[in-house]
């Protein structure tokens, strides 16, 4: 198995954990696996990157550009900070729901994310996931970054069976929150089962 995994969004958004998921799955599989996190002020909403480089073809932990056959992107101007990472026949499934930089906010800009995923239809083949929509039964948007996990099983874009991802949400989540998350994957697979990639 090789494949080249990009995770990105913004602080606060769980994407590290999603990476450690995908990471520890594949090491389980037998896979070589080498990943590695570039994170922009955290703590305050800036942008975080996971690489995650599963297979022996990797010689380097960060992937280069125009080769990721997968963005996992949380929120859509991350999703286009980060496009020419992704290979020409890559996929990205991204978050419609956007957070607006503080930035925007001090500036009283509007920002909805429409412009960008425009953008990322024109330019890519991308799967767009309403995350407030899908993390609704649940609470919380503080799932999406299991439930998108569940959205790449779901439309065949992750090479990682949903049972050795839930074994890892058993194995890295705290036990009062396993269910919800355990839920929050399953949806996510049942989104991705719809969009299935033509």
């Amino acid at each position: 198995m090789n494949q080249d995994i990009l995770i990105c969004g913004v602080g606060g958004q769980g994407t590290v954990l999603a990476s450690k998921l995908i990471a520890s799955a594949a090491m389980n599989l037998g896979n070589v696996v080498h990943s590695a996190e570039t994170i922009g002020m955290a703590q305050r909403g800036g942008s975080v990157t996971s690489h995650i480089r599963i297979g022996n073809t990797a010689s380097s932990p960060l992937i280069p550009m125009g080769s990721a056959d997968l963005i996992l992107a949380f929120e859509p101007s991350e999703a286009v900070r980060n496009l020419a990472y992704l290979k020409e026949d890559g996929t990205i499934i991204v978050n419609r729901v956007p957070i607006a930089p503080s930035t925007a906010s001090a500036e009283n800009l509007s920002y909805d994310g429409t412009e960008m995923i425009d953008y990322l239809h024109k330019k890519c083949h991308c799967v767009v996931v309403d995350g407030e929509e899908l993390c609704r039964p649940f609470g919380s948007s503080k799932f999406f970054n299991i439930a998108i996990l569940g959205v790449a099983v779901g439309c065949k874009k992750i090479e990682i069976g949903a049972d050795v991802i839930i074994n890892e949400i058993e194995k890295r989540i705290p036990e009062r929150f396993i269910f919800l998350n355990k839920d929050a994957f399953h949806a996510g697979i049942r989104m991705g089962e719809t969009y299935e990639v033509k």
